[in-house]
């Protein structure tokens, strides 16, 4: 049976791999710092169901002290090379929009495991989105080796240099959503609740929607994820107010939640992976020309969020 653990082992082994690259890359001047983040991030995803959680913990830190160093770096890109840019030219012509087929078998994988597979004994039921969203991912980069007729060495190199380019970053999500939790354990959730209570009336279903759909986006652009807003603004106001105190549909309003923590993603430079290093990428000259072209976006979707919340919240 394919179990969550069995996609953290994978995982853990590509990072394991990362690290082992950075080592062998001489063209990198902070190689070994690089090395070094890869790989305790390689252990945390190899051995963390076995370590004890003070040991993780100081393993999450060792990281946040690595990049907060500074040091991180990057070698020479392959990519950078004239003929090997000459050759992926070339591939993109012959190939044209099917280079898409890859990046879409992600996704059409992920449902389909996530509709079947937990009907089967391949997988372990209560986790069958992720798994499946890991096979999709390993399905996909087979189907692009086929189709490119390349080596796996040569690509899991390239994934490798891209991580070294977004840098500590890539790792981001992961640690504010640990955060969140923690938050949530630490009862930020009541204390949220109480703030609440203090300011808008009770008996307003309106001002306790905007509290919430608000609340999340500007939690999100605070902690710079979603995924780290939802369980402390849920835990303060979406269970106890709109679910418990005005009987709201926790499926409709757990969905629209995260939708408007979505939207603050959009206006955050704290979202580094999603706003700030894209615009390092592109090589633009103000880095958060992103947020300058999205936040009305973000602005006009979290409006349409609370509408959406306030219609459908109670009525389904």
């Amino acid at each position: 049976m394919i179990t969550l653990n069995t996609t953290y082992i994978l995982a853990g082994l590509l990072f394991a791999t990362y690290a082992l690259f950075n080592l062998r890359d001489h063209s990198n001047p902070r190689r070994i710092v690089n090395a070094l983040f890869w790989g305790v991030y390689a252990v945390t995803f190899l051995f963390g169901s076995m370590l004890p959680y003070f040991v993780t913990g100081c393993l999450a830190i060792a990281l946040a002290v690595i990049a907060g160093t500074g040091k991180l770096g990057k070698g020479k890109n392959d990519n950078e090379q004239p003929a090997v840019a000459a050759q992926r030219e070339a591939k993109a012509k012959r190939f044209g929009s099917k280079l898409f087929i890859p990046a879409l078998l992600i996704p059409i994988v992920t449902l389909l495991g996530t509709l079947t597979l937990k009907y089967t004994p391949l997988v372990e039921g209560k986790n069958v989105t992720l798994i499946s969203l890991v096979l999709g991912t390993v399905i996909a980069f087979i189907v692009a080796l086929l189709m490119l007729r390349d080596s796996p060495l040569k690509a899991i190199k390239a994934g490798g240099q891209t991580m070294d380019t977004v840098g500590w970053a890539a790792i981001l999500p992961q640690m504010l959503a640990a955060l969140g939790a923690l938050f949530a354990l630490a009862g930020v959730g009541g204390v949220v609740a109480n703030l609440v209570k203090d300011v808008i009336p009770m008996g307003s279903p309106l001002a306790i929607i905007v509290a919430y759909t608000f609340g999340m986006a500007l939690f999100t652009m605070i902690m710079g994820n979603g995924f780290a807003a939802f369980p402390v603004m849920t835990a303060g106001i979406g269970l106890p107010l709109i679910f418990h105190q005005l009987g709201g549909n926790p499926a409709i309003m757990g969905a629209i939640g995260m939708l408007s923590g979505f939207c603050g993603t959009l206006m955050t430079p704290m979202a580094a992976n999603f706003n700030i290093v894209p615009a390092a990428l592109l090589e633009l000259e103000d880095k958060y020309a992103v947020i300058k072209a999205q936040w009305l976006t973000g602005v006009l979707l979290l409006l349409v969020n609370t509408a959406f919340m306030y219609f459908f919240v109670f009525r389904f």
